[in-house]
């Protein structure tokens, strides 16, 4: 994982816990300095702290809720003095349940951040790494990208969104050396189950491994799934009729629903 050209700073989203953290640590442990941004100051400053003391690395932090309106602005402002190399787009959230039974306000924040913020910084940071003349952006999507996933609807369709940009703009910016990836998890043992309300069960990769999946990739592919069972489980995907992947979809998810949302 050499990681020297992107740097010498990262930009890491979504960092106070699960994947963005992970992110920060292994990227610190190549020598890259952070720019961290997540809603939880006091997590951030405790890993901010950690970082320093452990790698060397220089890192800044912003406490930031980048759902809400003029945020991902607020982040590009703070950075501009930065040579930002690198910006793994990490922030996201899902939520479990029948579709009609969640608040439509937190439905409304899952687009906002899964998706509006995702393309604002992608466009963001892209014409900063097109300037620059070479750089690299990580989005994080997800193997629920891959079909429709009753139970979890609206999460599945906005990580399918996140998966066709950053496929698309995988080839759009080759000409430019900007490399991107786009890292598709499956269940990871993460803060995720229990933010989302999964009632748990099933396979489940560890974070670490994940993260490292997708450093060693960025700048060789486009898209990566990561785990032998969730490439299993896209590609039949491909292979199976649409309304038979639904089915399975929905049997596995409703099983990792709480009863009451079901």
């Amino acid at each position: 994982m050499d990681l020297h050209k992107y740097g010498p700073w990262a930009v890491v989203t979504g960092a106070s816990a699960g994947l963005g953290e992970q992110f920060a640590l292994q990227l610190a442990e190549q020598g890259m300095n952070l720019f961290l941004t997540a809603r939880r100051e006091d997590r951030l400053v405790s890993l901010a702290r950690t970082l320093r003391d452990s790698t060397g690395v220089q890192v800044k932090i912003l406490p930031l809720d980048l759902a809400a309106p003029g945020a991902p602005e607020a982040l590009d402002r703070a950075t501009e003095d930065l040579d930002v190399g690198l910006l793994v787009n990490n922030a996201g959230f899902g939520a479990m349940g029948r579709f009609l039974d969640q608040d439509l306000e937190r439905l409304t924040e899952m687009i906002r951040l899964n998706c509006l913020t995702v393309t604002e910084l992608a466009h963001r940071f892209g014409r900063r790494l097109r300037a620059r003349g070479r750089g690299g952006m990580i989005v994080v999507a997800s193997l629920a990208g891959f079909q429709a996933t009753p139970y979890m609807a609206l999460y599945g369709a906005t990580k399918g969104f996140d998966l066709l940009l950053g496929e698309a703009l995988h080839h759009e910016w080759k000409d430019s050396k900007v490399d991107v990836l786009v890292l598709n998890p499956g269940s990871t043992r993460t803060e995720f189950g229990s933010v989302s309300g999964s009632a748990g069960g099933g396979y489940s990769m560890k974070a670490p491994g994940v993260v490292a999946a997708a450093l060693r990739s960025l700048g060789r592919k486009a898209s990566i799934v990561t785990g032998a069972h969730n490439k299993a489980v896209a590609l039949l995907g491909r292979a199976l009729p649409r309304r038979t992947i639904v089915r399975l979809g929905a049997w596995t998810l409703k099983r990792m629903t709480p009863p009451e949302r079901r």
